[in-house]
């Protein structure tokens, strides 16, 4: 069954490189990332593991855990994160779950036939801490993922949960958002936007960005 916006993220518990992992335990109130990657020693993942371990300050800065999976066993998993810190100049600081009996694979329905029938495709999922999907992108294998995206969405996820606000195409924090079409009352509109705003259309209303202070900036 595949895995829709809205859907709770399936819980497992699987072995890791940082030990066994009960996934919503791990996540707790955090906002979590669960990447795949096809298999040990390929080498777009490598560079992406790789970004993903420099990126850790950014991660902490959102409150956002990231946690990668690969068919392989955990031992080789070890043996890659030596590969990885060495070829990418970084520490790898999350787990990466050993998924040797397909099982998260197959709840997260990241085994495609189409692409490979015992291999997963390269599928990525942010969680927010009530364990909802927020959302899913999936990769061909020929094209690295970008992670500069990933926290742009995330910035985006943060903001408009607290905010009656939607981001517009290109949007990056701190630039100017839509008040979302269902907020019509004025006042109230005064009250949460005193920057006020500009109405384009009726229906395209633009404000400063209402978060006026990043958490971690």
């Amino acid at each position: 069954m595949s895995i829709r916006l809205g859907d709770t993220a399936p819980d497992f518990v699987q072995d890791s490189t940082e030990g066994q992992i009960s996934f919503h335990d791990w996540l707790g109130d955090s906002w979590g990332i669960l990447f795949s990657h096809p298999a040990d020693f390929t080498p777009v993942c490598t560079t992406e593991l790789g970004l993903t371990a420099k990126l850790k300050d950014e991660f902490a800065k959102r409150n956002v855990k990231a946690i990668a999976l690969s068919v392989d066993p955990v031992d080789s998993h070890k043996e890659w994160i030596s590969d990885i810190n060495e070829t990418q100049g970084c520490t790898v600081n999350f787990p990466i779950i050993a998924d040797h009996d397909r099982k998260v694979s197959e709840l997260y329905d990241m085994i495609h036939p189409n692409a490979n029938d015992s291999l997963t495709v390269r599928s990525l999922f942010v969680i927010d801490p009530n364990k909802k999907v927020r959302l899913t992108i999936t990769y061909p294998a020929s094209t690295g993922r970008n992670f500069n995206e990933v926290l742009r969405v995330v910035d985006s996820l943060q903001l408009t949960e607290d905010h009656k606000v939607a981001t517009p195409g290109n949007w990056q924090r701190g630039e100017d958002v839509v008040i979302v079409p269902s907020l019509q009352d004025e006042d109230e509109i005064k009250q949460r936007f005193p920057k006020g705003y500009k109405a384009v259309k009726s229906y395209l209303r633009m404000t400063p960005d209402p978060k006026a202070n990043w958490s971690g900036d």
